[in-house]
């Protein structure tokens, strides 16, 4: 019966998924709420995917601090599955700060070499910006921002 469930969940999230680039749709608040909790269900059963989908949604389009924290909490929780684009996220919120946390570079470097081991040009070109220049909390690092320079551009950037 639990296999009955997941697979109605995930069904679901891919259908709502595939409606949320109409924009038409999403405009229509009973569809977008119907669309959200899926997003939410499937965030909640641990899906890696979907809670970085999802935590992006709520970081960016979420209302009020509440949704951006939960969306931050579903970053981290999509970062320690690997996945390489809540990781750069998290390191661009990190270096960002915010209202309760003020900017720490030190607390971007993990999440940025995360990223860049998974191949994310974007977060390997930071790291080795972070790594030139040095920051409070990051050893400057000139080698190691020259090797991760090369890498951003084997990966494309």
């Amino acid at each position: 019966m639990q296999l009955f469930w997941r697979l109605r969940a995930r069904m679901g999230y891919l259908l709502a998924r595939r409606l949320f680039h109409w924009q038409w749709l999403v405009g229509q608040p009973r569809a977008w709420r119907w669309m959200e909790g899926q997003f939410a269900r499937m965030a909640k059963l641990g899906d890696a995917r979907a809670q970085d989908f999802y935590g992006h949604l709520l970081l960016f389009r979420g209302q009020g601090l509440g949704a951006r924290e939960e969306g931050l909490r579903l970053l981290r929780l999509a970062a320690a599955q690997g996945q390489v684009k809540a990781a750069f996220q998290l390191g661009l919120q990190a270096l960002k700060g915010s209202a309760q946390q003020a900017p720490d570079a030190a607390a971007a470097l993990p999440y940025w070499r995360q990223a860049a081991a998974g191949g994310h040009p974007l977060a390997a070109h930071k790291l080795a910006e972070l790594l030139r220049e040095g920051a409070p909390g990051v050893v400057a690092d000139p080698a190691e921002a020259e090797r991760l320079e090369r890498r951003a551009r084997e990966l494309g950037l």
